[in-house]
């Protein structure tokens, strides 16, 4: 059964987004419980039409979040095993759930706190292992040394420079000007950029995406439903999950073939995406791809079929990604990279925002929003929003 067209998007709600720590002394429940109540009132619904969540990135305590929020009955509640990754997924379990009769009213929400975990390092603390002996005796302690493995490789096969890397920082950081949500307010320059100290090399400070503290929800609903609530139905077009071997657990296995080291992960998703959509790339208006990590935008812009691969460096040089004079606009709030980062729940909500019309970079005449979630270990996954 496909779910194409029959459930939509009709709420959303967010908390601030705080730099890391500045949460405090809220926890992360209350920040989530935050979201989910902002979100139902945005839907002109109430707490208790509330019966099933959807998660991702190891989920949520479901029966502390009924009895704090007064949810008096449930009929779904489920976690996609992915982190970042599974972003998108989660709605798409969420309308799975809700196309089939399972449940009417599913909660998806995301959420950090990075108080005490920071996300940058977290493979530092894996137990030791086999497989962690072939990354962790290399000094590859975060994601980013990962993936800079990955952007050297483009580099090396496509001619990918760091000045590609650069145009994608710098247009997050100006669609993030001025958006009252955003952390990042200061003008970022190609100078400030190649002025900022190498983590990991040839990524820089600014090639790596914001530590944040957040957390964001939206509802789903039937479409059929939807039209009488009191928001414009955000139809849920299309959305997948899932990956190919070949990328597995990403760079945490160090074993992936060339095909998929120079990729995102992604092109088994875009196509299964759009061919549930009954799309192509060239009708997406707007794109909010993960983007943890600069060439990680590349390698997604390669997948899902914006420019062939290879090309995705000289795209973003071109200005295509801009929200002035771009063919494509990207991350229009400003991204992970210069918005916030909610592991990857920024993404969809602005992709939302974008067809309601509501957006503070509102793009002109969007009829269909693409958002992604990862690239990290499997399920990827990907959604596609529209009126």
């Amino acid at each position: 059964m496909s779910i194409a067209r029959k459930t939509a998007l009709v709420g959303v709600g967010s908390t601030p987004y705080y730099k890391r720590g500045k949460s405090l002394p809220q926890t992360m429940n209350e920040l989530v419980c935050k979201a989910i109540l902002a979100a139902v009132d945005d839907a002109g619904l109430l707490v208790g039409d509330i019966d099933g969540f959807a998660y991702y990135s190891g989920g949520f305590d479901t029966p502390y979040l009924m009895e704090t929020l007064g949810i008096p009955e449930l009929r779904f509640s489920a976690t996609v095993t992915a982190t970042g990754g599974g972003s998108a997924g989660a709605v798409q379990m969420a309308a799975m759930a809700v196309a089939s009769g399972v449940a009417k009213t599913v909660v998806v929400v995301g959420g950090n706190q990075q108080a005490a975990l920071r996300f940058g390092a977290f493979t530092s603390g894996y137990a030791p292992s086999a497989e962690g002996a072939f990354f962790a005796a290399s000094g590859l302690v975060g994601p980013g040394h990962m993936f800079a493995l990955l952007a050297r490789r483009h580099m090396h096969v496509y001619g990918t420079k760091r000045e590609h890397f650069a145009e994608i920082a710098m247009a997050m950081r100006a669609h993030a000007i001025g958006n009252p949500n955003a952390v990042m307010q200061k003008p970022l320059t190609l100078d400030d950029y190649f002025a900022a100290p190498l983590i990991a090399d040839p990524l820089c400070l600014y090639d790596f995406c914001l530590e944040t503290d957040g957390a964001i929800a939206v509802v789903v609903t039937s479409a059929a439903r939807a039209r009488d609530l009191k928001q414009v139905p955000v139809v849920i077009h299309a959305a997948m999950q899932g990956g190919e071997r070949g990328w597995g657990r990403s760079l945490y296995w160090m074993n992936m073939p060339e095909e998929h080291f120079l990729t995102s992960g992604h092109r088994f998703v875009a196509r299964e995406l759009y061919r549930m959509a009954g799309l192509t790339p060239a009708d997406i208006d707007t794109a909010q791809l993960y983007d943890h990590f600069t060439p990680m935008v590349i390698a997604q812009l390669e997948d899902y079929g914006f420019c062939r691969p290879g090309e995705g460096g000289e795209y973003v040089a071109s200005g295509a990604i801009r929200y002035e004079g771009g063919s494509l606009p990207v991350n229009t709030d400003g991204g992970q990279l210069s918005c916030g980062y909610i592991w990857g729940m920024t993404h969809i909500r602005e992709a939302m925002e974008q067809i309601r019309g509501t957006a503070f970079r509102q793009v002109q005449n969007v009829n269909f929003a693409l958002a992604t979630g990862g690239p990290s270990n499997l399920p990827l996954s990907a959604v596609i929003l529209g009126k």
